[in-house]
């Protein structure tokens, strides 16, 4: 394919993707400033492979995007300072006090546990899938999914989660 096409094709995959790319970092980083960069750089790291892409390139960027967002959380960990307040929301969508405890609780979870709650249950992916992208066998996502549910129904008793309610309708 021509580099014009490739660049083409790139343009509207952006264009009609960027919310859905905006959202997921989001609720990987937990800050729009962090989501707005884990995009950029995501970008930037797909651009070389486009053209080696065929179908739905989804998968591909969403795995370079999880996997830049934990090395981030690596590289940055030891400067960062947690702040009192809750994040601004990606979104015009209404707050309420569910969805910033929630959001809070998100954070307090370690990255890969969050990328697997954000994959599995945001971004509706199953088992397999959520594995493939974050390149680990299945087994590990099921116990980093039940490891971070037991952590978000501890830090969040009044909260329904897993079988009673899907908590993606908890978070914008």
């Amino acid at each position: 394919m021509p580099a014009r096409e490739d660049a083409a094709g790139f343009s509207e995959y952006v264009a009609a993707r960027q919310t859905a790319l905006l959202r997921t970092a989001y609720l990987l980083t937990g800050h729009r400033q962090d989501a707005e960069d884990l995009v950029q750089m995501t970008l930037v790291k797909v651009v070389p492979h486009w053209s080696k892409l065929h179908g739905d390139p989804d998968a591909y960027v969403r795995t370079v995007m999880v996997r830049e967002s934990v090395s981030r959380w690596r590289r940055r960990r030891w400067r960062e300072i947690v702040g009192a307040t809750a994040p601004e929301p990606v979104t015009d969508v209404p707050s309420s006090e569910t969805r910033l405890d929630l959001q809070r609780a998100l954070a307090a979870l370690a990255p890969k546990q969050r990328a697997v709650v954000v994959l599995r249950f945001l971004e509706d992916l199953s088992v397999a899938e959520t594995a493939q992208v974050l390149g680990v066998a299945e087994g590990t996502v099921k116990t980093q999914t039940r490891d971070a549910l037991a952590r978000l129904r501890q830090l969040l008793p009044d909260l329904r989660l897993g079988d009673e309610e899907p908590c993606g309708t908890l978070v914008p």
